[in-house]
């Protein structure tokens, strides 16, 4: 049974145009998540990358992950991610018992976090694992044009407030059968909390894309 890593990487995207495969630090945006994989194959068996684009599929094989064409059906904007997920599946012909899902717009991850998660996850049996982080806002609602706290009562300090949580984006861990069944996070998916410089950074702007330049070059280069 094999563990696979999949990135998906459609060439669509309309807020910043050619974003898998923009520029950081010379490397396209796509290798990270590439390079991340195959640092870590002691774990992950084969790479994918599912695209419909010719020039992120020229890349991903330039870096060494296999390619599957994803078809135009699921390539909309409004596709959900697991449908490229099933459909690498049934495109290959392996024996797959887990995926790690590797969003391309996530590059930066830190180092063990792969080793780490997977250990987790086998000692406690999951069907499903994702990365969270810790939330320190003042969230609230706005009805009938008035401001309803949500997770805190007005004068609260920020450091007192009862613990949120956000998905990150940074990892998943799936059972292929579940991604079959359409499912990524299962009901009793553990979530792995982390600390990390760019679990706030999921780029779909330009202005993601910059503050990840800044965040990179201040924090991961040196």
């Amino acid at each position: 049974m094999k563990n696979i890593a999949i990135i998906p990487a459609r060439g669509g995207s309309k807020r910043l145009p050619e974003k898998n495969i923009k520029l950081l630090d010379g490397l396209p945006l796509l290798s990270f998540s590439i390079l991340y994989a195959q640092a870590n194959s002691k774990i992950i068996d084969e790479v994918y990358v599912s695209t419909d684009d010719e020039n992120i599929k020229k890349i991903a094989l330039e870096y060494g992950a296999k390619v599957i064409d994803r078809p135009e059906s699921i390539s909309g904007d409004f596709e959900p991610t697991v449908s490229a997920l099933k459909h690498v599946l049934q495109s290959i012909d392996s024996d797959v018992e887990n995926v790690f899902l590797l969003q391309a717009t996530n590059p930066i991850r830190p180092e063990n976090l792969l080793k780490d998660t997977f250990e987790i996850y086998q000692k406690e049996n999951c069907t499903s694992l994702f990365t969270v982080s810790r939330n320190h806002k003042k969230f609230g609602k706005i009805i009938d044009q008035k401001f309803i706290p949500y997770n805190y009562k007005i004068g609260q300090r920020s450091q007192d407030l009862d613990p949120l949580y956000f998905e990150n984006g940074l990892l998943y861990i799936t059972k292929a059968a579940l991604i079959l069944e359409n499912i990524i996070i299962s009901e009793d998916a553990f979530p792995y909390e982390i600390d990390h410089i760019f679990a706030n950074v999921d780029i779909d702007t330009q202005e993601d894309f910059d503050y990840a330049k800044y965040l990179y070059h201040k924090h991961i280069k040196p």
